[in-house]
């Protein structure tokens, strides 16, 4: 669905974007994580036509966004980071007005927008005024704008900022449900634990290159697995050094081993007597593989 291709961007001398390279398929939710200028927002804003890029190229939908921004913009849905409105209009009205340029009929945008207002959770305030609205609840609003075309592709950028417990869940419930309906969703976000529910693929960006793309799985693979091990009566360790460099903590064993092998550790503990109260995968969390990736970079 969304394919870039050596995309740089200069600012004068500076590189925003060096040669990034990205495919994203379609139906895919994919997290965008990268430190303070590492060039995320540049991206999405070069996706959504509202940057030119000094060299590469961006196609959505088969579609080359330079060429054809008008397009691009039909078929896509943004939430920035800072999304803004017309304070002195009400909610329903600053979707009215957005509605005209996509030419929906009145009658019909009037219906789209009292769901799209029950689906973000601001129905009650549709009549009030956006300028007496909070951050959450603007951020609410930018949601319904971004679906207000029923669009193929949805770019979020940090779209649970400002939102409280509740508003951000709901926020996630809605990108999943979104994900049901077949819409391939592009989410830049600094909070990792929100990264980690909603997206199957992750990128990461630094200093406007891509360092890493894969399913978070893979990475935890590749930045080591590590098996816990606690049996009674209390394990020698000195059993398990035969699958890799082992520790204790307590009364657990964890142990450091280049491939799943709890099927063969299991085995040699029973053949020696021991009962196997806890035998699991210890997965790197995605903070640590984030960290270990940017400051390697």
């Amino acid at each position: 669905m969304i394919e870039v291709e050596n995309l740089t961007k200069l600012y004068g001398k500076f590189k925003a974007l060096d040669g990034l390279n990205l495919e994203i398929d379609e139906n895919e939710v994919f997290g965008f994580l990268g430190p303070n200028g590492a060039g995320k927002t540049t991206t999405i804003n070069l996706m959504m036509g509202m940057l030119q890029p000094t060299s590469g190229s961006i196609k959505i939908a088969g579609i080359d966004v330079a060429r054809n921004p008008l397009e691009i913009k039909k078929l896509c849905g943004y939430l920035p980071e800072n999304v803004g409105f017309y304070d002195h209009m009400t909610a329903k009205q600053n979707l009215l007005y957005f509605s005209e340029f996509y030419n929906i009929p009145g009658h019909e945008a009037t219906a789209i927008i009292e769901e799209l207002l029950e689906l973000v959770g601001i129905a009650d305030v549709a009549d009030k005024k956006v300028g007496e609205f909070s951050k959450g609840m603007k951020q609410r609003l930018g949601m319904a704008q971004a679906l207000l075309n029923d669009p193929k592709v949805i770019f979020l950028d940090e779209p649970t900022s400002g939102l409280d417990p509740q508003g951000a869940a709901d926020f996630k419930k809605i990108i999943k449900d979104m994900k049901k309906e077949g819409k391939t969703i592009f989410f830049s976000s600094h909070i990792l634990s929100e990264v980690r529910e909603i997206c199957e693929t992750v990128g990461i960006i630094s200093r406007g290159k891509l360092v890493a793309k894969g399913r978070i799985e893979e990475f935890a693979s590749q930045n080591g697995i590590s098996i816990a091990v606690e049996t009674e009566p209390e394990l020698d360790p000195s059993i398990l050094e035969t699958f890799g460099r082992v520790s204790m903590e307590g009364s657990k064993a964890i142990v450091e081993v280049e491939k799943d092998c709890r099927v063969e550790i299991s085995k040699a503990l029973n053949e020696r007597g021991y009962i196997v109260k806890e035998l699991h995968m210890l997965e790197l969390d995605l903070e640590e593989i984030y960290l270990s990736i940017v400051q390697e970079r």
